[in-house]
């Protein structure tokens, strides 16, 4: 039985904010998804999520049904403070932060930019280690452009297996049906942010209880990248999802939840 309870707007940092809300009870979860997933495409994440939580599933600017535009700013430190005002114009209190890939890129920040918010935890699922100096992102900017572009003219599942073969053919159909809502000035601000933006200087400052989820097969993140977060952030815990790609849940739906623990309280079942 699904526990999805409604989808609604909200007016905050001067933007609509798009989010599916899912439980409706429990402690609040706020879950970002990544560089190129409406909150839609996370929903079967968010149903076993909302078993235990109270899940909002955003949709970050210029994806999905929130705002997009020419005249809006896509980098990090906005995105960041789109989450924090999100919370606070529906007064949640003791959240915990839960991002994918660009999406831990932007809780992390929302933590370090706003350290008195009431963020209870922070999981960070694969971000990209990305930065000045550093190895590029493995996921190349014509994957995403390609298929947003085509998404754009009209898409089914079938097309999408050239971009995802190892999806179902019900997730290639969602992702084909969701992924003209992304802006393509927002996803080639956020890309570039991966390599010019360095997120390694937030984990010294971050001070939430933090949970670093890494693909053991996404190439995103390897050991030597996980031991310098280590050193920059000791109290952090991490936890490798063997079988999972980059994209973990829809890998490893079980090896996923079972990586939670009981990090955020109960263990997810």
């Amino acid at each position: 039985m699904s526990c999805f309870v409604q989808g609604g707007n909200v007016h905050a940092n001067q933007i609509r904010q798009h989010y599916l809300r899912y439980g409706g009870k429990g402690r609040p979860l706020l879950l970002i998804p990544g560089i190129t997933s409406p909150a839609i495409t996370w929903g079967f994440v968010a149903e076993r999520l909302g078993q235990h939580f109270d899940v909002y599933v955003l949709d970050a600017r210029g994806r999905g049904l929130s705002s997009a535009g020419a005249d809006l700013d896509y980098g990090t430190d906005t995105c960041a403070d789109d989450i924090i005002a999100f919370a606070e114009a529906l007064k949640l209190q003791n959240y915990a932060l839960v991002g994918h890939s660009m999406g831990a890129r932007f809780v992390l920040r929302a933590a370090t930019r706003h350290p008195t918010s009431s963020i209870s935890h922070l999981v960070l699922i694969d971000p990209p280690v990305s930065g000045p100096g550093r190895r590029e992102y493995p996921g190349k900017l014509p994957w995403y452009v390609d298929s947003i572009r085509q998404a754009e003219r009209g898409m089914d599942a079938e097309a999408m297996l050239a971009f995802c073969p190892t999806w179902t053919e019900a997730q290639r159909a969602l992702r084909a049906e969701w992924l003209h809502t992304c802006y393509e000035p927002a996803i080639l601000r956020a890309h570039r942010d991966f390599h010019e933006v360095d997120i390694h200087q937030d984990f010294p400052k971050n001070r939430v209880p933090t949970l670093l989820m890494i693909a053991g097969k996404g190439g995103v993140i390897t050991p030597q990248d996980e031991a310098e977060i280590r050193q920059l952030q000791p109290s952090i815990q991490t936890v490798w999802v063997p079988d999972g790609g980059h994209m973990i849940p829809w890998d490893d739906l079980e090896g996923f939840f079972g990586a939670f623990g009981t990090f955020l309280g109960p263990s997810i079942d």
